[in-house]
C-alpha cells in the first residue's frame, strides 16, 4: 500500500504503509465538486495527495508563488514547524476548534517527499493560516 497524504477542508492526514483501519477508512473520498479537489500521484514515489478544501485549487494557481519559488530545504524545515504546531493543537480539543484540527499529520523527517508534496503541503498551511486567521509558528504567514 503506498504511503497517502490527504487534505480535506482543514484535516490533514498522512498514512503510512502500516496504517490502521480507522485511518483507511477515512481515507474515502467525499463528493465534492471538482474546483474543490485537486489530486497528485506518483507511484515512482510511492504516494498520493488529495486536498479537498474550497478555494485552494484557485489561490494556488493564482495567488500562491509559482513551483521553484522556495527551495525543497526551506519548506521541509517550515512544514516540519508546521506539522509539529498541527498535531498539538489536535491533541488540544479543548483549547483549539476540533472542527479545524481533526487528525495529526504523519510527516516524517527523514522521508523525501519530493518538491511537489512539499510544495503543496507548505503552501495549504500558508493558504490555512490566511484564512482562518490562525496562526502555527512565529512565522508571519504571507504569500
Amino acid at each position: 500500500m503506498k504511503p497517502f497524504i490527504k487534505f480535506i477542508v482543514a484535516v490533514i492526514l498522512v498514512t503510512g504503509c502500516n496504517s490502521s483501519q480507522s485511518i483507511a477508512e477515512a481515507s474515502n473520498e467525499p463528493d465534492v465538486p471538482e474546483e474543490d479537489l485537486f489530486r497528485l500521484t506518483s507511484d515512482e514515489l510511492e504516494y498520493d495527495i488529495i486536498i479537498i478544501e474550497p478555494g485552494f485549487n484557485a489561490w494556488l494557481a493564482s495567488i500562491a508563488r509559482p513551483e521553484g519559488y522556495y527551495s525543497q530545504p526551506f519548506m521541509e524545515a517550515r512544514n516540519r514547524i508546521f506539522v509539529q504546531e498541527w498535531n498539538s493543537r489536535v491533541l488540544q480539543p479543548l483549547r483549539y476548534d476540533s472542527n479545524m484540527y481533526q487528525l495529526q499529520i504523519d510527516y516524517l523527517p527523514n522521508v523525501d517527499y519530493g518538491y511537489e508534496v512539499n510544495y503543496k503541503l507548505y503552501n495549504y498551511f500558508i493558504y490555512f493560516q490566511l484564512t482562518y486567521n490562525q496562526r502555527l509558528s512565529s512565522f508571519v504567514p504571507r504569500i
